[in-house]
């Protein structure tokens, strides 16, 4: 059986429209500061950077939060005028953590997060059908990790990634009046991530972290054909009955680097700034190569290759945190994302736009409990879309906005 090899498009959320399909949602406390890194007041941190759990000043610490995630996005086709809109319902990211000091030196921890999912969904009979009508991601990363404390201002930690994640893709086929739906829900990757973590003064914090590339592997997946007329599944060697064709995957997912600044300016009052690069580089094209379905676009007809050429890029943020009380601390922050690819690349099935956001939220300290809450509205830059591939032109537009609640528990 041939392969179809899906990229990252397949598996992306679009609750980020900035740096392509990284959703930045891990931390409540930490979206309120923009999501920046350098913060080892709890085992939030366990995901930003492993070696950040040896300065977590309790021996246990445990985390869990939710967000919620809602955005839209309007294409409209500037020859026409006519204006098409998304209807995507609120994504719900999640994470949890856990970290542990054994002996004073060592830390140990786990941490769970769903850093790509979410739907977008096009009406079914918009211009760009073809490309897509609904896609649905799941994705959940499990990380087990551990940190060694060197001395009083350096540690370094390393975690494992173990990947887990479903896919549900619809778009037509228009050559035969019909329609596609691409699905898996065993798909599973590996990856690693290590950093170091300093404090070389009690002002001054500074993380630096790598989070692996993770090749999702898919072994289990079906595509689907919806025709209106039972004679063709057979031109396309297909079972009319069973109208389904088998495939393989292989999901690529890009690396990430981080550079992280904390500084208390006084006792009450820090500041944070991160620089993530993120290297999309590695997103070049979409494959698909059915096992018998000619539906492609090359000399062989079961194989369609879609161009991305995606770029590496940047993402600057800055946040603030004051502390009102020794129990109540307010949160803003402030970052900009860029796009991975350029206008004459825009692609409706991962939209994504050089974003600006803004980030607020406050936070509780009840003895051992902590909550926090955060939000983040997101102002994405409208784009003129040009993609002679695709033969798809206009002007796209989105917005965004997120909230958050975590829990903090750090008992002893």
């Amino acid at each position: 059986m041939k392969k179809i090899l899906v990229s990252t498009a397949l598996l992306a959320g679009v609750l980020s429209y900035a740096g392509g399909f990284r959703v930045s949602l891990q931390g409540v406390k930490q979206l309120a500061m923009a999501h920046t890194s350098a913060h080892a007041e709890d085992a939030s941190v366990a995901f930003f950077n492993p070696a950040g759990m040896s300065f977590i000043p309790s021996k246990l610490s445990i985390v869990a939060g939710a967000f919620g995630a809602s955005n839209k996005v309007t294409f409209q086709n500037l020859n026409t005028l006519q204006s098409t809109q998304t209807d995507n319902p609120m994504g719900t990211p999640l994470y949890a953590a856990i970290t542990y000091k054994p002996i004073e030196k060592l830390s140990v921890g786990f941490s769970f997060t769903t850093p790509f999912g979410s739907t977008i969904e096009w009406p079914n009979d918009w211009e760009g059908k073809e490309m897509v009508q609904k896609l649905e991601l799941k994705s959940f990363y499990f990380q087990p990790m551990v940190s060694y404390k060197f001395n009083d201002w350096l540690a370094f930690g390393a975690s494992y990634i173990y990947a887990r994640g479903q896919v549900d893709w619809d778009k037509a086929i228009t050559q035969f009046g019909g329609q596609i739906n691409i699905k898996d829900k065993k798909a599973t990757g590996h990856g690693f991530g290590f950093g170091f973590y300093f404090r070389p003064d009690p002002k001054l914090d500074v993380s630096i972290a790598y989070r692996s590339p993770v090749d999702m592997k898919a072994k289990h997946g079906t595509a689907t054909f919806d025709f209106p007329s039972a004679s063709i599944y057979p031109l396309l060697g297909l079972d009319a009955a069973k109208r389904t064709d088998g495939f393989t995957a292989t999901l690529p997912l890009v690396e990430e680097y981080t550079i992280g600044l904390t500084y208390k300016i006084t006792p009450k009052w820090l500041v944070s700034a991160d620089f993530n690069y993120h290297g999309w580089e590695r997103y070049s094209q979409l494959t698909l190569d059915f096992a018998t379905a000619p539906i492609g676009n090359q000399a062989d007809p079961t194989v369609s290759v879609s161009p991305k050429n995606f770029r590496n890029s940047k993402t600057f943020r800055l946040g603030t945190q004051y502390a009102f009380t020794n129990m109540i601390y307010g949160r803003l922050g402030a970052y900009y994302d860029e796009s991975p690819y350029s206008d004459d690349h825009f692609i409706p099935e991962t939209p994504s736009f050089n974003t600006y956001v803004v980030t607020g939220g406050v936070g509780f300290k009840l003895k051992q409990f902590g909550v926090d809450v955060a939000g983040g509205y997101a102002m994405p830059q409208s784009r003129n879309v040009n993609n002679a591939n695709l033969g798809f032109y206009g002007q796209a537009k989105a917005t965004a906005f997120y909230l958050g609640l975590g829990l903090s528990y750090n008992p002893f």
